[in-house]
């Protein structure tokens, strides 16, 4: 960026961490949601910028792996404030979720009695509902036809036969694949433009540091734990497409699998993190801090929480400059719907484990959760409130024993 660039930019780093620290502690729902209260507050009140520029943003941010929703804020704060601004904007709407879910790591394994055992469980039984509405809703927008319906059902089929992170690469290579083969692209640009102070040098070197890291930090893992979590929590939030909740499977295949986390610990703070507001990938945080071998707590949160944002941010910034013409591509465009069509299909088959098998060890368990689940989808009460509920019948269900 030019001196001159940044003698033009609109606002402060200060201004925008106001502004999304306002978001930060009241943004409730999910990416979805979060898109919504940003196009409140910063297209609607402050008009930071024109509806048809904001469209063109989120549409970036949706086609990329990572965070959406953090990804928009981030580009956010560099439109208006430069590269301060967009640190400004991750660190404010990233830090109150990430702090609220810090001390429930830090306090959750002194939960004890009936009733605390009991709201723990309930928070593992509403990940079931939650899961399930995200399948149900990336399925008709991401499965609208046979083809792709049937690319997500081999990517469940490829995960039985290779379960782990391998599996899921390669199911999100083989709907890439399929997507181009079934070339269902058609090439029309969308509306809108956004620019951003961001040179094709500078998008260059983030999309090799993108790779190198993608590459070096497996080989680099044995030299520390450090160096492990942080390639772990690097490459599921490189792999994220399609939404927030499809960090789950990735991290528990990184986490869980080694056995860094229980099963349990792990369901229970995927519950947490969905009434809190914010971002979901500072579910990240919690992990971080729970970790059985060293680094844990403070550090180990900070690790993982900066791994797991990290790819996504470097692919945004890698992508800024050529953005316009990259999206009208028909190859491009096929290669996504394939890729999104099998992340369906990982979201499923975490539905079902560790998510369901989890969770659910009878009947009563199971009511619960179909509870949850009908609140959420019928009666439309927000993720946060439904967690609630769930913690409430949890313990509940403790002390009857």
């Amino acid at each position: 960026m030019t001196q001159d660039q940044e003698s033009r930019l609109p606002g402060t780093a200060a201004e925008v961490f106001g502004a999304f620290l306002k978001l930060g502690l009241t943004s409730f729902g999910g990416p979805i949601a979060h898109l919504g209260y940003f196009r409140d507050e910063l297209v609607t009140r402050r008009k930071w910028l024109s509806d048809a520029a904001y469209a063109d943003l989120v549409t970036l941010c949706q086609f990329l792996p990572g965070p959406a929703s953090s990804q928009v804020g981030f580009a956010l704060g560099m439109m208006r404030a430069g590269w301060p601004g967009a640190l400004a904007a991750f660190v404010a709407f990233t830090l109150p979720s990430a702090l609220v879910l810090l001390v429930f790591a830090m306090t959750a394994a002194g939960i004890s009695g009936p009733a605390g055992t009991g709201a723990l469980n309930g928070l593992k039984i509403v990940a079931v509902a939650i899961v399930a509405q995200a399948v149900w809703g990336m399925a008709r927008t991401l499965c609208p036809d046979r083809e792709r319906a049937a690319i997500a059902v081999l990517a469940v089929a490829l995960l039985a036969l290779l379960p782990g992170p391998l599996g899921m690469v390669g199911a999100i290579v083989a709907g890439a694949v399929a997507g181009l083969a079934l070339g269902r692209g058609t090439g029309t640009p969308v509306g809108g433009h956004v620019v951003m102070p961001v040179s094709r040098g500078v998008a260059a070197a983030a999309l090799l540091v993108f790779a190198g890291l993608l590459a070096l930090l497996p080989l680099l893992a044995g030299q520390g734990q450090a160096l492990a979590v942080f390639d772990s929590f690097y490459r599921a939030g490189a792999l994220v497409f399609g939404g927030g909740h499809v960090v789950l499977p990735l991290l528990q295949a990184e986490v869980v699998q080694p056995g860094w986390v229980t099963p349990d610990a792990f369901l229970a703070g995927y519950g947490a993190a969905q009434a809190v507001p914010g971002p979901l990938f500072t579910f990240a945080a919690y992990l971080g801090a729970v970790l059985g071998p060293e680094p844990h707590g403070l550090a180990g949160a900070a690790i993982a929480l900066c791994a797991v944002f990290l790819p996504g941010f470097l692919i945004l910034i890698g992508v800024l400059p050529y953005w316009d013409s990259f999206r009208s591509m028909p190859v491009a465009q096929s290669l996504m719907q394939g890729a999104n069509a099998a992340v369906v299909g990982i979201l499923g088959a975490a539905l079902y484990a560790p998510v369901f098998t989890g969770a659910i060890s009878d009947m009563r368990d199971f009511t619960l959760a179909l509870a949850c689940f009908v609140l959420l989808m019928m009666w439309k009460v927000p993720p946060w409130g439904v967690v609630i509920v769930a913690a409430v019948g949890g313990a509940g269900l403790g002390l009857l024993g």
